[in-house]
């Protein structure tokens, strides 16, 4: 069996690899000069960095049993601490009552609660938004403290033009009841955005796609710089692929993770309705400015979610903090700011050095740097990476998806080939069961893999001895 894989990001790398192991003859297509995708680690100023914060956390079994038999135990732990930069003040997230009470003051405090009454006994009416649903589950003013601004700077559309299936994805069992027992310390199950411990690899979260890399390239090949300009196939049976330089690779099967607009968009004699349904689909572009300063002791968060309107950055990495193995023997803090941007904005088209002066600008204004200098800046554009849930946009995906299901030997997977915003964990489970389909003659539906599952075949969690049941956990 011929597979070919677009894509080397975890999805992808993660059916190849388990393809090659299963038999397969695989080659793997990837368009950059890298691999790992998101999750891509790469040396800058004589460190390991990340394309932003790469924390790896699942309480399945199976993406965990895979994960370690890469990371092996080149891996640690790594206590979480973060914040949210809100009004010149920072938030300890999870919250913690003392430090938001005093941030907040008594009488906003006060007036979050009654807000979040409010809806407990008058709850507004439920609607198709992100911002309604989560308004109904918090109240407003917790809504516009620590959900609107973020979200409209990582989308670019308003609350009420996200689509509610976003935070019934994400945070569809974060209730209020959690986060204070959470907040004060009561055990239970957490929520995944409430974990307060991740294991992280020794050598950046790419690690683990760069060794799945070279165990698919020992029995098969991965190409990099190698584009897909589109699949190809006959009467709606997959035939192969064709890449941007002209050549063309016969296949048995393709599992796609390269954007499902331009993958749909490519197929020979796609009909009329499914071009105008992928319009409706669109990515968020991610850029990065990377600052290096030479201190050893900035701050001791991991990351920082930045949810002041005034400012455009969204979220900041302090890489001193997550492993030493990272900076090794260096003097230096490397810091990334993560901006998100349209093709058409402003922002999309500002040169390295304008972004990195507003990166300087926005970091110095966060009082983050005190009196530290800082002696270089590098830009990281990174496009189409986040799936925007426009309003409604179930409708155009079902289009689009009841068109490439029609084909024969085609497996579109992933953050960008099934238009899912998955964390890692996500996406390995969808490459497992990709290649288990194709292995053993399963009919996992890859289409029902969401980003909220939670039916485990069995339940457990990384520690710094191995796998551990949830039971025992």
């Amino acid at each position: 069996m011929k597979v070919g894989v677009i894509g080397g990001g975890p999805a992808g790398l993660t059916a190849a690899y388990e393809l090659a192991k299963g038999g397969a003859e695989v080659q793997l297509f990837e368009a950059s000069d890298a691999v790992g995708g998101m999750c891509r680690s790469f040396q800058l100023w004589g460190q390991t960095v990340d394309l932003g914060p790469h924390r790896f956390f699942s309480s399945d079994a199976r993406v965990n049993r895979l994960w370690l038999e890469i990371a092996e135990f080149d891996y640690r732990m790594v206590d979480r601490f973060t914040r949210i930069y809100y009004g010149g003040k920072f938030f300890q997230y999870p919250l913690q009552p003392t430090n938001a009470l005093a941030n907040l003051g008594v009488i906003e405090a006060l007036r979050c609660v009654a807000s979040y009454g409010r809806q407990r006994i008058l709850p507004e009416p439920a609607g198709e938004s992100f911002e309604s649903w989560v308004v109904r589950r918090f109240g407003r003013r917790l809504y516009e403290i620590f959900f609107r601004t973020y979200s409209e700077k990582l989308w670019g559309i308003s609350c009420q033009d996200l689509d509610a299936d976003f935070a019934a994805q994400r945070i569809k069992k974060l209730s209020m009841a959690e986060v204070v027992k959470n907040a004060m310390g009561l055990t239970g199950k957490k929520h995944q955005t409430l974990v307060d411990q991740f294991a992280y690899p020794l050598g950046g979260t790419g690690m683990i796609y760069e060794r799945m890399a070279d165990y698919i390239d020992g029995l098969g090949q991965v190409h990099l710089n190698a584009p897909v300009k589109h699949v190809t196939h006959k009467n709606q049976k997959v035939t192969g692929v064709e890449l941007m330089s002209g050549k063309t690779v016969k296949l048995d099967h393709v599992i796609s993770t390269m954007p499902l607009t331009l993958l749909s968009k490519g197929l020979e004699g796609v009909p009329q309705r499914v071009v105008e349904a992928t319009k409706h689909l669109k990515f968020r572009n991610t850029i990065l400015v990377y600052l290096r300063v030479p201190e050893t002791d900035l701050f001791d968060d991991q990351w920082i979610y930045v949810h002041s309107p005034d400012l455009l950055v969204g979220r900041v990495t302090n890489f001193r903090n997550w492993i030493p193995e990272l900076y090794g023997q260096s003097g230096d803090t490397i810091l990334s700011l993560e901006y998100w941007a349209n093709d058409e904005d402003q922002l999309w088209k500002e040169t390295d050095q304008q972004l990195i002066e507003r990166g300087k600008q926005e970091m110095r204004s966060t009082g983050l740097l005190g009196a530290a200098e800082i002696i270089d800046g590098h830009v990281v554009r990174v496009p189409r990476c986040y799936p925007v849930y426009a309003r409604n946009y179930k409708s155009h995906l079902r289009v689009v998806t009841d068109y490439l299901s029609q084909f024969q030997g085609l497996d579109p997977i992933g953050r960008y080939g099934a238009f899912k915003y998955n964390n890692q964990d996500h996406s390995i489970l969808m490459g497992r069961l990709a290649a288990d389909n194709l292995l053993t003659a399963r009919e996992n539906d890859l289409w029902a893999i969401n980003t909220d599952y939670d039916s485990y075949q069995e339940a457990a969690t990384i520690t710094s001895a191995g796998l551990v049941s949830a039971e025992t956990a």
